[in-house]
C-alpha cells in the first residue's frame, strides 16, 4: 500500500455539471494533487480548463487514460462507468463512480461518509457513490437509527431539474420564457429523455423521474428504496417513495416520515440528535418561519432539517423536511469527500 503525501487523480466527465464542481472542490480542499487528469467525451476534448490556476487540456477517456492515476472520479454516465471504471481498476487506481452503475453490486460499497464510512475499506477498486436523493436523506436517518432505532421510512421528493443534467435546465429556462410570452412550451426532455412522452416542467409537477419498473414505481424510487437498505445495513426497513420533480434548478428537497423503534419521543430529542448529527444543520423554528428551502440550500455542502414533527396519531412516528443541494453533497462533494476518506484511512 502507497502513503503518498500527493496523488494522481482524474476526473471523468470533467466538462459535465458535476465533472465541474468535483474540479473547483478539488481546488477548495486543497485536496493533494500531484497530477490531474481531465477526461471527457470525445466530443468535449480538447476544451482548456483552469485548476489551481494552471490551465489544463481535457482529453478523451480511452482505457490508457488510467496509467499512473491513483484515485478516478467518474461522472459521465453509467455506461461510461461500466466500459471504463475496470480499466482504471486494472491500472491500479481506486475509483469513486457517481453513476448508477455499480451501487448495488454486491462487491461495491456504497458510500455516504458521515453515515458508513467504514464500508469504505471494504473496496475491490470501486467505491459508489448513492444516489442525490438517497444521500440527503441517509444523512439525517442514520442518526436516528443510531439513537432510537428505525423500522419504516416514507418519503416523498421534490426535486430540481438539474438532477436530469444541465438540458434541462435550459429546456425549463427556455418553457418559462415561452409561457411568459402565451407560446407554446416545448418539451424534449423531461420526465425521461429517452421515454416516449415528454411533459412541460416549467409550472408543473412531474411525478416521474427515471422510467417505470414493473411494480409501478419508477428507478428512481427504488433506487433509493435499496439504496437507503444497502447504506444503513438495514435489509428489512421499510421504505417507500415517491420522486417528483418540480420546477427549480438546484436543490432537492423531501418530506419524510419515520417511524421509530423508541417511544414517548419528543420533537426535541429528535431536533437535539439531528443538531448533533455529523453534516446535518437543523433549520427548525416555526414561531420565526425558519426552515431550510431549495434556493437557501444552494451552493452549500450540507444537509438541512427542518419542520420536525410529531405524528398527530402515531407516537413513535414523526415527520420532516429535508433539503440539500443535489449536485454537492448530492453529487460531487460526497465524492470528493470518499476520496478524501480513503486517503485518511489509507484505503488506497
Amino acid at each position: 500500500m502507497s502513503h503518498k503525501v500527493a496523488y494522481n487523480v482524474a476526473v471523468v466527465g470533467a466538462t459535465g455539471a458535476v465533472g465541474q464542481k468535483i474540479i473547483k472542490l478539488l481546488e477548495e480542499k486543497n485536496f493533494p494533487i500531484d497530477e490531474i487528469k481531465l477526461l471527457s467525451s470525445s466530443r468535449s476534448a480538447g476544451k482548456k480548463v483552469l485548476f489551481n490556476g494552471k490551465e489544463v487540456t481535457v482529453e478523451e477517456a480511452v482505457p490508457e487514460s488510467f496509467k499512473g492515476v491513483d484515485i478516478a472520479l467518474f461522472s459521465a454516465g453509467g455506461s461510461i462507468s461500466k466500459q471504463l471504471a475496470p480499466e482504471a481498476v486494472k491500472h491500479g487506481a481506486v475509483v469513486v463512480d457517481n453513476t448508477s452503475a455499480y451501487r448495488m453490486d454486491e462487491n461495491v460499497p456504497l458510500v455516504v461518509p458521515e453515515v458508513n464510512k467504514e464500508d469504505i475499506l471494504k473496496h475491490n477498486g470501486i467505491i459508489a457513490n448513492p444516489n442525490c436523493s438517497t444521500i440527503q436523506m441517509v444523512a439525517a436517518l442514520k442518526p436516528l437509527q443510531k439513537a432510537f432505532g428505525l423500522s419504516r421510512v416514507i418519503v416523498s421528493t421534490y426535486q430540481a431539474v438539474s438532477g436530469a443534467g444541465m438540458s434541462a435546465n435550459k429546456e425549463l429556462e427556455n418553457q418559462s420564457a415561452s409561457h411568459l410570452n402565451n407560446e407554446e412550451m416545448n418539451a424534449e426532455i423531461l420526465p425521461v429523455k429517452s421515454d416516449k412522452k415528454h411533459y412541460p416542467i416549467a409550472f408543473n409537477a412531474l411525478p416521474q423521474i427515471d422510467v417505470f419498473q414493473d411494480n409501478g414505481y419508477t428507478f428512481e424510487e427504488m433506487k433509493m428504496i435499496n439504496e437507503t437498505k444497502k447504506i444503513m445495513h438495514a435489509p428489512d426497513l421499510s421504505v417507500a417513495a415517491t420522486c417528483v420533480r418540480l420546477p427549480i434548478f438546484t436543490s432537492h428537497a423531501e418530506s419524510v416520515y419515520v417511524e421509530l423503534n423508541s417511544t414517548n419521543l419528543s420533537v426535541e430529542d429528535i431536533q437535539k440528535v439531528l443538531d448533533d448529527a455529523d453534516g446535518v444543520i437543523l433549520e427548525d423554528d416555526p414561531k420565526t418561519q425558519t426552515y431550510p428551502t431549495p434556493l437557501s440550500a444552494a451552493n452549500r455542502e450540507e444537509v438541512f432539517v427542518g419542520r420536525v414533527r410529531k405524528d398527530p396519531d402515531l407516537d413513535n412516528g414523526f415527520h420532516m423536511w429535508i433539503v440539500s443541494d443535489n449536485l454537492m453533497k448530492g453529487a460531487a462533494w460526497n465524492t470528493v469527500q470518499i476520496a478524501e476518506t480513503l486517503i485518511e484511512n489509507k484505503g488506497l
